[in-house]
């Protein structure tokens, strides 16, 4: 398992806390694990603008795509660049506001009962090993801290708002994520 959850953060994982978060109305209810993927700009990696837009400081005027982004208030509680290294967010028994209209289970509005991660990427780039490596961790370390979250309530953002979204997209290997979690599991 890799890092301890304590107080709803990981262990010494950066932060940069998004102001685009509030209360769970039950916090006691966090059951789903949302894998998103993001890239500023599109298909760019690297660079302070994921976290620039988590925290309402992306100047929106630096990329003509960015001009969609004026007055978007989001966030997720984690990001894993490409690199493997994480940023959290917004810590876990609070809402980050990274689902927008969705549903699991008949179950309306994702964010009040769900983590959102974020993968630096696209639907059509692979992701890194290291960030598998560090998805796998992650994943297990929330699952110790939030036993509700079992491996068939891990959706990509295109499950729970299809139509609307695609991510994390048919370059995500759910294989080998998946498998990765079994392994895991077993050796520990």
């Amino acid at each position: 398992m890799g890092a301890k959850v304590v107080d709803g953060w990981l262990e010494q994982v950066s932060r940069c806390p998004s102001p685009n978060c509030n209360e769970r109305p039950r916090p006691q209810d966090i059951s789903l694990l949302v894998i998103h993927n993001i890239s500023l700009p599109p298909g760019e990696f690297g660079g302070d603008d994921i976290s620039a837009l988590f925290c309402n400081e992306l100047d929106c005027a630096k990329h003509a795509s960015y001009d969609s982004l004026r007055g978007v208030q989001v966030s997720a509680h984690l990001l894993i660049d490409r690199q493997g290294a994480l940023t959290q967010f917004v810590a876990f028994d609070a809402r980050a506001w990274h689902a927008g209209v969705s549903s699991f289970e008949e179950r309306d509005n994702c964010n009040d009962f769900s983590i959102g991660i974020e993968l630096e990427g696209t639907d059509d780039q692979s992701y890194t090993d290291a960030q598998y490596q560090a998805l796998i961790e992650v994943t297990e370390s929330l699952q110790h801290s939030y036993p509700a979250i079992s491996t068939d309530r891990i959706v990509g953002h295109c499950d729970i708002a299809p139509g609307r979204k695609t991510d994390p997209g048919p370059s995500f290997d759910w294989q080998r994520y998946l498998g990765g979690l079994r392994q895991q599991g077993a050796e520990q």
